[in-house]
């Protein structure tokens, strides 16, 4: 018995602790190394949300996930230059094999100004190097189809370049060159530089990685004699012909630029050019009124939800309800503490999923108040009805909990960006669920050394309308 009571004041004491830390990590000064407070989703703050369709088609299938990578890497980076709070910037994967579609998500809380958000993302040059186009069948339908586009044009003056493309897919092929793979993905660093050998104005130095460097010098070494292509954007900026190899991992561009024109491009460069291109798809912006409306909103229906819960339990199973609120506060307490040292990123879905997690968070004391009735109709006494109420629901609660947690992380694997926060709130909010319920409730229960039935006892272990 002492044992239960002096682990229950330990218990409790840490449910308040942790509901201290909870409202003090709320109130005290942000440069305080106790200051947590919730991290906000787009949704509850408001920003600028911007999703982008990336070109995976110029790269090889192994390589997506890399290229993904280090374009998330690059866009955060060239964000961060600008000072947004916080950015939130992930690449998500929409269907499955070759069908599949690679997106990068970019969410800007406080950038309420669209055109200020895109203006951000859209300064990054795209960088690429370009091998001759062997001569053959396919390089003779590519001109034929240049041809044939150019007297479509000159002939009807309202032809797009969109339509053209459109009836004929070789008008997106380069005629003259191909791409070789190597791109701003694998670029070290860029530099100005004045190489004075019969070239007018500055050139614009650039210097690979490690995979990069061994890429260049393939490149060069098989195209000795040829000349290999530098575009940026999609602009053919130098075509300089290979005299040797070069295994250095160096390479400049020249003769092209104003010294403004190369410190910018430097500029750019360094801060990132883009390994894939990418297109923006959708955007969508969400006010800070209407985002702390939806916090407010999530807030109040989680304390309502958290009231009539209480009151119910309280109502229905009595003393046990009245220790299971105690062991829902604590609960909720963990949760809201988990959020912030984690941390998880709060959403609308995610405070959904909280909310969900409560309900099956009480659903485990109903299972266990609804043996605990059974054992006590058989007869027997209080303290052992408890035990054998706690071991015959425990079965039933691991297994709900159990297919809860693999749909909630069959959910997390494939879901978006939203559905994933909903499914990790979930999962968390259930195996949280689960300590209090099995630990933190049965402690308590047993702590109160109720053993055998008296008239009080019977109508506090009672439920529903029974006297």
């Amino acid at each position: 018995m002492s044992y239960y009571r002096i682990f229950a004041v330990i218990l409790l004491l840490l449910g308040v602790g942790v509901g201290y830390f909870v409202y003090h990590s709320e109130t005290v000064t942000p440069d305080s190394f106790l200051s947590k407070p919730f991290k906000l989703g787009l949704d509850l703050r408001g920003g600028t949300r911007l999703v982008y369709d990336a070109d995976t088609s110029v790269i090889q299938a192994g390589d997506v996930k890399d290229a993904m990578d280090s374009l998330r890497e690059v866009i955060e980076r060239r964000i961060n230059v600008f000072g947004v709070s916080e950015p939130q910037i992930f690449t998500e994967t929409a269907g499955l094999g070759a069908e599949a579609k690679h997106r990068l998500v970019v969410e800007l809380p406080g950038v309420t100004n669209i055109d200020q958000a895109l203006q951000l993302i859209s300064k990054t040059p795209v960088l690429e190097f370009k091998t001759e186009r062997p001569d053959g069948p396919e390089k003779e339908q590519i001109k034929k189809a240049y041809e044939q586009a150019q007297l479509s044009i000159t002939s009807n003056a309202s032809t797009t370049i969109e339509s053209l493309l459109k009836a004929n897919p070789l008008l997106s092929e380069d005629p003259l060159y191909v791409s070789t793979g190597l791109s701003g993905r694998y670029l070290k660093k860029a530099s100005v530089s004045f190489s004075g050998e019969g070239v007018s104005g500055p050139g614009v130095s650039l210097e690979f990685n490690e995979e990069g460097a061994k890429l260049f010098a393939k490149i060069t070494s098989e195209n000795v004699g040829k000349s290999v292509a530098i575009y940026l954007d999609g602009q053919l900026l130098s075509a300089p012909n290979v005299r040797e190899a070069i295994k250095d991992g160096r390479a400049e561009i020249t003769g092209q630029f104003t010294v403004d024109e190369a410190k910018t491009l430097v500029r750019d460069l360094n801060l990132g050019a883009l390994p894939l291109p990418i297109k923006l798809a959708s955007s969508q912006t969400i006010g800070a009124t209407l985002g702390q409306e939806a916090f407010d909103k999530g807030v109040k229906a989680g304390a309502v939800a958290l009231a009539v819960i209480a009151l119910f339990m309280i109502f229905w199973y009595r003393l046990p309800g009245l220790i299971a609120v105690i062991s829902l506060s604590i609960y909720v307490a963990i949760m809201l503490a988990l959020f912030k040292l984690i941390p998880v990123t709060l959403t609308a879905a995610g405070m959904a999923g909280l909310i969900l997690s409560i309900g099956i968070a009480v659903d485990a004391n109903v299972l266990i108040f609804e043996r605990l009735k059974d054992e006590l109709r058989r007869g027997k006494s209080i303290h052992d009805a408890l035990l054998e109420g706690f071991s015959r629901a425990w079965l039933s609660i691991r297994d709900s909990n159990l297919s809860s947690i693999i749909s909630a992380a069959v959910l997390f694997w494939f879901g978006t960006s939203l559905i994933k926060g909903f499914a990790l709130t979930l999962m968390i909010g259930i195996l949280v669920s689960m300590f209090s319920a099995i630990t933190v409730t049965r402690t308590l229960l047993l702590a109160l050394g109720v053993k055998h039935k008296t008239k009080l006892s019977t109508f506090l272990f009672g439920s529903g309308f029974t006297k």
